[in-house]
C-alpha cells in the first residue's frame, strides 16, 4: 500500500461493504482515519468536534445530585469512538455501555486499528455490546444484556446522518414519539437524552422530542470545515426525562 493511502479493513455486512482506511492529507499534513458503508463516509478523525459535543454538552445536562453515585451513561454507535472517549473524560462516569451493530467496529477498537481503540479498551468503566441499538431501545430489556431493564442517566445517540437521513429504513420508528418514548423508558428520572445531527437544526424534529421529553432543545455545534475552508454547523439535540 502507498503511505498515502492505506486500507486497514474491508468487510461485508448486513447493510453493505464497511471499509476503514487510513489516507494522508497532504494539505494539512495529517493522516486521517475514515469508515467508509459503502460509497458513504460514516466517520472522519478529521471532524469530531459534534461527536465530543453530543457527550459534553448531554452530560453537562444531568443534575449535579446525581453524581454521589457516579453516572451511568449509554453511548449508541461507535464510530471512531471519539464520543465515548469524551464521556470517560467525565470523572463523574462510572459505567459506560457503547452499543454498536457492526462487529466490525468493536473488533477495530479492541484489535488497536483505529487511534482510541486502546484508551476506550483499557478502561474499566466501558463495555462495548454487539447489538442493534433501536431494537434494544424498543425492547423492555433495554441496553444492557447483563442486566436486563437496567436504567441510566444518559442515552447518548449518534448512528443515523439525521432524524431524516437515515441508514437503515427500519430506524425511522425510533425517531416518532412512540420509539422516543421507548428509549425514555429507559432513562431515570431526570435523565438526559442527547441525538447527533449532520444537519442544522430541525424545528419540527424538536418539537416531536418536546412531546415526550422536558427541556428539549437543540444546540448549533460549528467547527471549520478545513476541505472548504469555511465554517460547518451541525447539530446536538438535547432533552430530559422528567
Amino acid at each position: 500500500m502507498s503511505a498515502f493511502f492505506e486500507e486497514l479493513d474491508f468487510r461485508p455486512t448486513p447493510i453493505g461493504t464497511l471499509s476503514l482506511r487510513r489516507r494522508r492529507d497532504l494539505r494539512l499534513g495529517v493522516d486521517v482515519i475514515e469508515i467508509k458503508l459503502g460509497d458513504e463516509y460514516l466517520m472522519s478523525s478529521m471532524f469530531t468536534a459534534s461527536e465530543i459535543a453530543l457527550a459534553t454538552l448531554g452530560l453537562a445536562e444531568v443534575d449535579s445530585d446525581r453524581v454521589e453515585n457516579g453516572l451511568d451513561v449509554v453511548v449508541g454507535g461507535l464510530g471512531l469512538g471519539y464520543t465515548a472517549k469524551a464521556v470517560l473524560e467525565d470523572e463523574r462516569v462510572s459505567s459506560l455501555v457503547v452499543v454498536d451493530a457492526l462487529q466490525a467496529v468493536i473488533d477495530w477498537h479492541e484489535e488497536g486499528l483505529v487511534p482510541l481503540g486502546a484508551d476506550l479498551t483499557a478502561d474499566p468503566r466501558c463495555r462495548f455490546v454487539h447489538g442493534d441499538f433501536f431494537a434494544l431501545a424498543a425492547s423492555k430489556d433495554g441496553f444492557d444484556p447483563d442486566a436486563p431493564g437496567r436504567a441510566f442517566d444518559a442515552v447518548l445517540l449518534d448512528i443515523d446522518h439525521s432524524p431524516d437521513f437515515l441508514l437503515d429504513p427500519d430506524n425511522a420508528a425510533f425517531y416518532r414519539e412512540e420509539g422516543l418514548a421507548r428509549c425514555a423508558a429507559h432513562l431515570r428520572p431526570g435523565g438526559v437524552f442527547g441525538l447527533w445531527s449532520n444537519d442544522r437544526p430541525d424545528a419540527a424534529f424538536t418539537a416531536r422530542v418536546a412531546q415526550v421529553f422536558e427541556n428539549a432543545r437543540a444546540e448549533e455545534v460549528t467547527f471549520d470545515n478545513p476541505l472548504q475552508d469555511e465554517p460547518f454547523t451541525q447539530t446536538v439535540y438535547l432533552a430530559k426525562k422528567g
